[in-house]
């Protein structure tokens, strides 16, 4: 194990998978010379060459358009997006080319891209920076999407995705990159597609979440064991594929449930869960499945945002109503 925060687990894995396959390459807005904006490709233009590691215009749809091309040529292309809002740019040659690709050859032939994306909120971002639209992904099938809470599952996810035949969004956390470190392991480490964490058991209430809000969300289970409420934590890590089965189980053990998300309320992905909950557990529901997100208006200036993004505060209230339901 080496204790490492979750942009140089990032960095460490790219390292370790352009080592390990030749086909790997990494490209993006100011990947190459400068080592990316927050230094997730630092020193790897140097280590592998401009080959391997190259600079693209900042065109979000030129990116990812050139990973098709790349990945239909035989390369294995980890494209980096500098914020997940940007990425709306780019989004026909993401839905309508790279995550259909497949379906349209009838198999013959496979997108193994990568898609990284820092997002969220907490660092004080301009505007179009800290949106958390990850529902807008999710809707394109033929895609998986992950996002890890951890540097362990930083680089257990990322090293499955860029290994994976079909492409793969991978949801960076913003202000975890630095503020989030714990053990990650040496070597070979993969983290399956589709499988969630338990990241605290408890009884009473099941809260679901994802990315930063995890780390949110343990807080609230913290403040809420002070009054007596054992609050069970499901980190989702992987939004699709779902582990149904693990939020069938969490949340048929406690009666309750709460899912937390940094996006926007309306049409978030949190209403995926939350249905989802309801379908499978609902025969065990003590209470109303409740949702504590974003609120409905375009992210906010950064004086603002500690108003917008859901606080453990916020979520004790809903725990506590979850409970005297």
């Amino acid at each position: 194990m080496t204790t490492l925060n979750i942009v140089d687990a990032v960095r460490s894995t790219l390292e370790a998978e352009m080592h390990r396959d030749e086909r790997v390459i990494v490209l993006g807005e100011d990947v190459g010379k400068s080592g990316g904006v927050f230094r997730a490709t630092d020193r790897l233009q140097e280590t592998f060459g401009p080959d391997r590691v190259f600079d693209m215009p900042p065109s979000e749809a030129g990116i990812l358009g050139a990973s098709v091309g790349l990945a239909g040529s035989g390369l294995v292309p980890v494209a980096e997006m500098q914020f997940l809002g940007f990425t709306q740019q780019g989004f026909h040659q993401l839905g309508s080319q790279l995550a259909r690709m497949r379906y349209r050859t009838n198999g013959a032939l496979t997108m193994p891209v990568t898609i990284r994306a820092p997002y969220g909120g907490g660092v004080r971002t301009p505007e179009l920076h800290s949106d958390a639209f990850e529902a807008l992904f999710a809707h394109n099938p033929g895609m998986r999407l992950v996002a890890p809470a951890t540097a362990a599952d930083a680089k257990g996810l990322l090293t499955t995705a860029i290994r994976d035949p079909d492409p793969v969004f991978v949801l960076e956390p913003l202000r975890g990159y630095r503020l989030v470190r714990d053990d990650v392991p040496d070597g070979d480490h993969l983290v399956p597609l589709g499988e969630a964490r338990v990241a605290r058991d408890g009884t009473d209430v099941t809260v679901i979440a994802w990315s930063a809000m995890v780390q949110v969300a343990l807080a609230a289970a913290d403040l809420a064991a002070e009054q007596g409420i054992h609050v069970q934590v499901v980190d989702l890590r992987s939004l699709i594929p779902l582990d149904v089965d693990t939020l069938r189980e969490a949340v048929s053990r406690t009666g309750r449930a709460i899912v937390v998300q940094e996006a926007p309320y309306t049409g978030g992905f949190g209403s995926e869960v939350a249905a989802t909950v309801a379908e499978e557990a609902f025969l065990y529901l003590q209470a109303p499945v409740a949702r504590v997100a974003g609120y409905d208006t375009p992210f906010p200036m950064p004086q603002l945002e500690d108003h917008y993004i859901p606080d453990a505060r916020r979520i004790l209230r809903a725990i506590r109503a979850a409970v005297d339901f």
